[in-house]
């Protein structure tokens, strides 16, 4: 499972032309998940990401995670994640979990990240998406697991 974490100002997921996900300040989520992935990456990286220090505090520290701060989540799955490209010029998607293994586990994904106590939305799998976000710092961090 890998995760690409954006810490962002605001965010927003749109499915033909309708807004389905919108958040304030929080953490967009892109989320990848590989074929061999279950529910023990999903809960561990769900922990993880929750408890991520990446927001300052009063002193300019990151030392507040998203739930310090009262924050909110998008989670966009995100296959692309797994693209190989070693050979020729167009990426390989195999490394890639089919819809069967991946979309539930994107769902749970989410859930975990509610139980933990961070509002968390999703995008719509296996629609095109647009996903708008104004990244903050920037900080974007890579997690696998």
């Amino acid at each position: 499972m890998r995760a690409l974490i954006q810490r962002v100002q605001r965010g927003s997921v749109t499915v033909s032309g309708e807004k389905i996900a919108v958040i304030g300040a929080g953490l967009v989520i892109f989320l990848g998940i590989g074929p061999e992935d279950a529910e023990e990456q999903a809960t561990y990286l769900a922990e993880k990401i929750a408890n991520l220090r990446i927001f300052e505090d009063d002193q300019g520290k990151t030392n507040l995670s998203v739930l310090d701060t009262g924050g909110e989540a998008i989670v966009v799955s995100q296959f692309t994640l797994y693209a190989d490209t070693r050979k020729g010029r167009r990426p390989s998607f195999t490394n890639a979990a089919p819809p069967e293994i991946a979309s539930p586990l994107v769902d749970r994904f989410a859930e975990l990240l509610r139980t933990q106590g961070v509002p968390a939305y999703t995008g719509a799998f296996g629609a095109y998406m647009q996903v708008e976000l104004v990244n903050d710092g920037p900080m974007t961090i890579w997690m696998e697991r």
